[in-house]
């Protein structure tokens, strides 16, 4: 009897120091190297005038599971070398705007904003219509105004701009004061030319939201849920646009060091409380209706979508959606649209010729502004970012005229990408196998990326976890985005060993009539 017992005794120490050994120490070890390697208490203690809210820096791993004991994969990917490279000084022909032309300008447009609101008040009140009447609390140092004044030559931001984590924390939490159609969308119903429109979907459905402190956003709501692929048989210039897409271009935008993409963050909005009872205008007031689950809905008015069937719809009121930061206005930072040649035939039969030529590159290679500078190399680096996303849907590129051959591609508008996980879009990087050209630095990123210790999902992943509609991709899209960054290095290779890596491997530089510089880390970083 003695004997059994002792083998019982035997048995519960042996699982005691089992469970010990293989449960309680790795937990124990994890803390230790959370308290030593994560502990955010200097990131969020302090305030940066959001009436006491604290922002969390980008890279901090408070929001994000530790990926290893060596803690947050993303920190360490903007430690490295490559993401640290120091630019010359800045010129002031080299940033886009001033700071006085800058408050100037907008001190004006609130001058403005305040005249035409008593009007609107005043409108409405006649029809029966109450409208909030927020104050405009326009401060020198809002987050916004810093990120316009940020803009230069190489990029929209700086690596350490503080400014980008705080304007995407407002665009999270400031009240909206205004809601009304965008620009775009206003002169798409003048010009709507309903010969050219295959599916009347509900495309443009997006707003241009006003914020107190009078910074601006452009809203994108939700129209289908993560998992939902794009049909197979949908053609791209009849996908819906995601609202998750944006937000997930601009973390890889910055993962991938290019900073060409505007400040995204998702939010979920209230249809009737931050739109349907704040608008001044009319026409948008008049696509809201309730539908019969009670849910407060509106649609998108033009000659072509004006159907409530694609309408969006509020449970009962929220709605999330994502709200990209608005760049300058046009008047004081002009900007151009300029076709890509890579631009795809938007019908049914049609082919542009670089689907039928494989030597059209030689012919791009000829005409301006292609020929010289790094124009060429920044449309590869745009076919590249395209790619990893999905998005087939770049017919235009825009550049700062101010900034002329020698400035850099704004990657707007990604609202087609992620929608099929399942299938890797080979014709979208025709201008690299077809070129076979490559920036130095965008393959030391990619490189990295492709690495164990930087893996691109799993920074991507640590970096959307930040957003508060994470998550914010699937995990099929995440995994899709290592499998095509293969895609892209297995290209270069090929042209690597059909051609040789100095013709395929480019040297970052700028070159125009008017200055020859070269940087180690890229002309447009």
């Amino acid at each position: 009897m003695r004997r059994d017992r002792m083998l019982v005794a035997i048995a519960l120490v042996t699982l005691l120091a089992a469970d010990i050994h293989f449960v309680l120490l790795p937990r124990l070890k994890t803390w230790y190297h959370l308290a030593r390697e994560s502990c955010a208490c200097e990131a969020t203690n302090g305030s940066l005038g959001n009436g006491g809210a604290a922002i969390i820096p980008w890279t901090t791993s408070n929001f994000t599971t530790v990926s290893d004991e060596r803690g947050s994969k993303l920190d360490r990917l903007f430690g490295h070398p490559l993401y640290n490279i120091r630019l010359p000084e800045l010129g002031p022909d080299e940033r886009l705007l001033q700071d006085e032309e800058l408050m100037s300008y907008y001190k004006r447009k609130v001058s403005r904003w305040e005249r035409m609101k008593k009007y609107y008040i005043e409108a409405a009140a006649a029809s029966n219509i109450t409208i909030p009447n927020y104050p405009v609390i326009f401060d020198p140092e809002a987050s916004w105004l810093h990120f316009h004044l940020g803009i230069n030559r190489y990029a929209l931001y700086a690596r350490d701009d503080s400014s980008v984590d705080r304007l995407l924390w407002d665009m999270q939490t400031n009240t909206v004061i205004s809601a009304d159609f965008t620009q775009d969308e206003k002169a798409l119903k003048g010009a709507c030319d309903c010969s050219q429109v295959v599916k009347p979907s509900g495309l443009h459905l997006k707003l241009a939201l006003k914020l107190q402190d009078f910074g601006k956003a452009m809203f994108k709501p939700m129209r289908q849920e993560r998992h939902e692929e794009t049909p197979e048989n949908f053609f791209y210039f009849v996908d819906f646009q995601r609202h998750n897409a944006e937000i997930a271009a601009f973390h890889l935008d910055r993962v991938l060091d290019f900073r060409r993409v505007p400040p995204v963050a998702g939010r979920f909005i209230n249809v009737t409380g931050e739109i349907l009872h704040i608008t001044h205008n009319e026409e948008l007031r008049s696509v809201f209706f309730t539908s019969p689950a009670n849910n407060t809905c509106f649609f998108a008015k033009c000659l072509y979508v004006c159907k409530s069937e694609y309408a969006v719809c509020g449970h009962p009121d929220l709605l999330e959606g994502s709200m990209s930061a608005y760049l300058p206005g046009l008047s004081i930072a002009p900007r151009i649209s300029i076709p890509n040649p890579w631009i795809r035939a938007y019908s049914f039969t049609g082919r542009e010729e670089w689907e039928v030529n494989p030597l059209y590159c030689d012919n791009v290679k000829k005409l301006y502004p292609y020929n010289s500078g790094n124009r060429l190399l920044n449309i590869i680096d745009m076919a590249i970012f395209d790619f990893l996303t999905g998005n087939m849907d770049r017919h235009h590129y825009e550049i700062f005229t101010k900034f002329g051959d020698d400035g850099f591609l704004l990657h707007l508008d990604n609202a087609r990408g992620f929608g099929r996980h399942s299938h890797d879009e080979m014709s979208i990087l025709a201008p690299l196998s077809q070129c076979c050209m490559i920036k130095r630095s965008t393959l030391f990123r990619l490189k990295l990326l492709a690495q164990s210790e930087y893996r691109l999902s799993d920074v991507m992943r640590e970096s959307l976890s930040r957003d508060p509609l994470a998550p914010v991709l699937t995990e099929d899209h995440l995994q899709a985005l290592d499998r095509r960054l293969g895609h892209v290095l297995r290209t270069v290779g090929k042209c690597v060993k059909k051609l040789g890596e100095a013709q395929v491997v480019i040297t970052d530089f700028v070159e125009s009539s008017r200055v020859t510089t070269k940087h180690p880390g890229g002309s447009n970083r």
